[in-house]
């Protein structure tokens, strides 16, 4: 079973329908690092990482991994060794800081794009993460904490992510 993004606000999974938002700029079958675009596809989903310092073990049966203040997630296109994949902070590399001090990344899921074979400057950090006010986003897709946490109490580490 998949789940499905629908259009820009449609996020389904088996018979839940939850709101969502996407990049700011749509959907894209050329994805490009910073373009605020969503890749479509289907994809594999990473494993839950979480703020362990912020919120309590997630009811799931994904892998979790404790999201620590020097864990980042690259996306430096000169970086052909470690882009699209999680670093430590302390690097000299560009990154998405996945430590926040807001709550978006209290949970996330990485969505398996650009992932086996990647590409530099393809897209990197897309990821399912919180979202309160359904502003569209950099290119991930954001749901509200509740339905954040009935989705990882439903999915398994092999379903997949469609997103049309």
């Amino acid at each position: 079973m998949s789940i499905i993004i629908k259009n820009k606000e449609t996020l389904i999974f088996d018979e839940f329908v939850f709101k969502c938002c996407i990049g700011k700029k749509g959907f894209t079958k050329n994805k490009v690092e910073g373009d605020l675009k969503t890749p479509v596809g289907n994809f594999n989903l990473g494993n839950l990482y979480f703020r362990s310092d912020r919120k309590k073990k997630p009811l799931t049966n994904l892998k979790l991994i404790k999201i620590s203040n020097k864990m980042g997630w690259c996306n430096d296109i000169k970086s052909e060794k470690n882009y699209n994949k999680p670093i430590n902070t302390n690097s000299k590399l560009r990154h998405e800081k996945l430590f926040r001090n807001d709550y978006k990344y209290d949970f996330i899921l990485p969505i398996k794009y650009n992932w086996k074979k990647t590409k530099i400057n393809k897209g990197s950090a897309i990821f399912i993460h919180l979202t309160k006010e359904y502003k569209p986003t950099a290119g991930c897709i954001g749901v509200s904490e509740k339905d954040f946490l009935i989705l990882i109490k439903l999915i398994k580490k092999n379903t997949k992510i469609k997103i049309l």
